[in-house]
């Protein structure tokens, strides 16, 4: 005999595909989730483009013209804006997921965000150096 045959129906309110438009909470939760396919997109194309050097200058020639495709470069774009997203989502959320201490003192959370940003920004300084150099 079967439990199920006596087991209560349970009320279950049905739910939207878009529940998490409801509250800007869900939908950045979700948004960032999401960003992290972007992210391997991101990390697909710049293997390409090492494979396309590895092929010399033609190969790499022909990856660059792809890459000015209309359509590639429209998908560049929100590539480049998940990934930020992605970024940024993480540096907020770095300062709850790590108890940093320092001096017996546990390190504010806007220290840890200040420092992520931080990072981001000597970063982003020393990649543009290099690109712009020559």
């Amino acid at each position: 005999m079967s439990q199920t045959a006596y087991h209560p129906r349970w009320h279950r309110k049905p739910m939207s595909v878009w529940w998490w438009l409801e509250k800007p909470a869900y939908a950045r939760f979700v948004l960032r989730e999401i960003s992290s396919v972007f992210v391997a997109l991101f990390a697909g194309l710049t293997l390409l483009h090492v494979q396309a050097l590895r092929e010399g200058p033609d190969g790499h020639a022909r990856f660059v013209e792809w890459l000015r495709r209309p359509g590639v470069l429209a998908l560049d774009a929100v590539i480049l804006a998940f990934v930020l997203l992605h970024a940024f989502t993480w540096f907020h959320l770095a300062a709850r997921a790590v108890a940093l201490r320092f001096m017996g003192r546990r390190v504010p959370d806007g220290a840890i965000v200040a420092g992520n940003y931080a990072a981001f920004l000597v970063a982003s300084a020393v990649v543009a150096f290099f690109l712009t150099r020559g």
